[in-house]
């Protein structure tokens, strides 16, 4: 992920937002894409962060206002786990634990390299309100550190209507298991 963004670039992502935006209104009730725009316009890190999450196929959209900062929220909106963050174990520990076939990057890595939070289980189970996400794939959340300290980790999904979670041994990967990030703007 590059740091350096031209401006270019930046004029091309706020097109693909903004489209994205105006498609799905469902997701971000009572919000303007102007008050959107101009909290993106002044901030180039939120702005390299979602050039990020979309060139990795996540899709970010408007998905509501933090209650307390007033901050937009975006989050991965891709019908499934974004494709360019698959095949990753949970963290950098689970990653380096594995004696074979270790994979390239982990999960938490990858987020904090982009500048975004895994979503945590309730915000994964929000996220779900406005949509059915990860019907074939799965994504790696935020796990409690009780829960990470014993080697596990959680992910969810979404099967037969309903949205689970689920755990597995931290070291694990698929290719068909992801992440979601959010970022507040």
């Amino acid at each position: 992920m590059t740091k350096t963004m031209k401006a270019q670039e930046r004029t091309e992502l706020l097109k693909v937002l903004e489209a994205r935006f105006e498609k799905n209104m469902c997701r971000h009730a009572g919000i303007a894409w102007a008050e959107v725009q101009a909290k993106l316009e002044g901030n180039l890190g939120a702005m390299r962060s979602l050039r990020d999450m979309e060139a990795t196929g996540g899709e970010p959209d408007v998905i509501g206002r933090a209650k307390q900062s007033n901050h937009f929220i975006f989050s991965d909106c891709s019908p499934e786990s974004p494709v360019g963050r698959r095949s990753t174990c949970y963290d950098a520990e689970a990653r380096e634990s594995r004696k074979e076939n270790r994979p390239e990057n982990s999960a938490a890595e990858l987020a904090a390299e982009m500048g975004i939070e895994l979503l945590t289980e309730d915000q994964y189970r929000e996220l779900q309100s406005l949509g059915e996400f990860d019907t074939k794939t799965s994504s790696w959340i935020k796990t409690p550190s009780d829960l990470r300290s014993l080697g596990g980790a959680l992910f969810c999904d979404r099967r037969y209507g309903k949205v689970f979670t689920y755990h597995n041994g931290a070291q694990s990967y698929y290719a068909a298991r992801g992440f979601r990030g959010s970022l507040q703007v």
